[in-house]
């Protein structure tokens, strides 16, 4: 079932049209009456109420709308022209709204592809882009949009991990732009045969379950101070490497092994501190 566009005819001047001949008819049954003459009367009555039932061919399409036309059932075509319009009086008018519209999920708990819970809720944007497949190939479309973006989100979120523990690894926290691509995706495959285009996917919100809040927050500051020595060692290890090289290079002094490790030691234990050093100075000789 696909759209199948239709003109109708514009409603105002067949409006005035009809009602001037309903005037008219009035009229000429009153004639007829005064003249005694029941045919004239029969046929001004005749009259009437076929331009009655031309009013039941009016409707209105506004602006971002469609009117789906039926007759006993059958689709005839969708009219996508504004304002006041008439078309077979026997034809049922059904209004189908074309308008960008837009919901949020409810915050759904789902297992991500680690096993952990975690609640997610997403800002869904969509329109009607076929009417003929909105109205006749589901029920309502739009608990049909709302029940089966639940379920895309659902199945995206048990793809990817909360977080990032690989290298180049996608996540549901640091790849919002990868992760809403992969959303929409999943929505136009289950959206397009009720003839529904998605405009945009985000997710809106994204937390752990609060069961494991707090075990995971404590666990994200574990991985943030692990990173940030690791960072600190790096730089404290590229440093003793350059004032050995240099020391070396300019033959200030000429350090044995033992003392290379000895000053290696005590340069790393004042880098990598997270405390002040206090310096212990030797009077003495070297050696000692």
């Amino acid at each position: 079932m696909q759209e199948i566009e239709v003109r109708s005819w514009p409603g105002i001047p067949l409006l005035v049209a009809n009602i001037a001949v309903a005037l008219l008819t009035v009229w000429w049954f009153f004639v007829g009456a005064s003249a005694g003459d029941g045919l004239e009367m029969a046929a001004a009555i005749a009259l009437f109420l076929i331009v009655v039932l031309l009013f039941a061919g009016y409707y209105m399409v506004e602006p971002n709308q469609a009117a789906v036309l039926t007759l006993f059932g059958k689709y005839v075509g969708t009219v996508r022209e504004q304002g006041l319009r008439f078309s077979n009086p026997f034809f049922s008018a059904r209004k189908v709204s074309l308008r960008v519209r837009n919901f949020e999920s409810g915050r759904l708990k789902v297992n991500e592809l680690n096993g952990s819970p975690i609640e997610i809720a997403s800002v869904i944007v969509w329109r009607v882009v076929d009417s003929a497949e909105a109205t006749f190939n589901v029920d309502d479309y739009e608990s049909f949009v709302q029940i089966q973006s639940e379920a895309a989100l659902r199945s995206m979120a048990t793809r990817y991990p909360y977080d990032q523990h690989i290298e180049g690894e996608i996540s549901l926290r640091s790849h919002a732009q990868e992760i809403s691509e992969h959303l929409k995706e999943q929505l136009d495959e289950r959206l397009t045969t009720a003839g529904v285009d998605v405009i945009e996917a985000r997710i809106s919100h994204l937390a752990y379950a609060s069961e494991i809040a707090q075990a995971m927050l404590q666990r994200q500051q574990a991985e943030a101070v692990v990173a940030a020595r690791r960072r600190i060692v790096d730089g404290a290890v590229g440093m003793v490497e350059m004032a050995l090289k240099d020391l070396k290079e300019l033959g200030i002094v000429d350090l044995d092994e033992e003392r290379q490790a000895q000053m290696v030691s005590n340069l790393l234990v004042v880098l990598c501190s997270d405390r002040a050093t206090q310096p212990v100075i030797n009077t003495g000789s070297i050696h000692q």
